[in-house]
């Protein structure tokens, strides 16, 4: 099991959340060395988070890159309510779960061809196609869960993170992380029961 990300609002001191003020006002004037300290600060504990959501490190590798493009674009966004760790934080876990939806439309798309696919007629082949039909039916139940609670359910039960660390990333209660996870579960239940 990969290490667990901490992300702790305590953590940063409010000396770091005006260091964060200023290394964000540079960047605003447009100081690339001051986007490159962001980058070096913050892509390993990034990469970490986008390699263990979408699970596929080159995968990971383009999420990084599109989250710190994205993170340049929307810089004019970040208002210093959290430290900057906490936004980008929050911004790649955005991204992860898009790419995750993504993914659950396009699988969504292949199961269709799979279904259909007569070359798949002996059991051996039967039984890797019904494996991954329900791996497609869990991405596309996940698909239909409302955005806080899938959220909150594949930062919890599928990256590992405490509840605390959830509530944190998501800018949400601790107590609002622990509800959503169950109704999430029991929504997929329900979901996947009723197939």
């Amino acid at each position: 099991m990969p290490p667990k990300v901490t992300v702790h609002p305590s953590a940063v001191p409010s000396a770091g959340r005006a260091d964060d003020a200023a290394l964000v006002a540079r960047c605003r004037a447009g100081d690339l060395a001051a986007f490159e300290e962001i980058y070096r600060t913050h892509s390993s504990r990034l990469y970490s988070l986008a390699c263990r959501m979408v699970g596929n490190p080159t995968d990971a590798e383009d999420m990084l890159q599109d989250i710190f493009l994205s993170a340049h674009r929307k810089l004019d966004s970040f208002r210093g309510d959290a430290a900057l760790g906490t936004w980008l934080y929050r911004l790649a876990t955005n991204h992860c779960l898009d790419y995750l939806r993504s993914r659950a439309a396009r699988a969504g798309q292949v199961t269709d061809t799979i279904e259909d696919d007569p070359s798949l007629s002996d059991t051996h082949s039967r039984g890797i196609a019904e494996r991954t039909v329900a791996k497609m039916d869990l991405e596309r139940a996940m698909a239909q869960l409302p955005e806080g609670a899938r959220a909150a359910f594949v930062l919890h039960d599928i990256q590992g993170l405490e509840h605390r660390e959830v509530a944190v990333a998501l800018g949400i209660a601790e107590g609002t992380s622990k509800s959503q996870v169950h109704k999430a579960r029991l929504r997929l239940r329900n979901i996947l029961g009723a197939r």
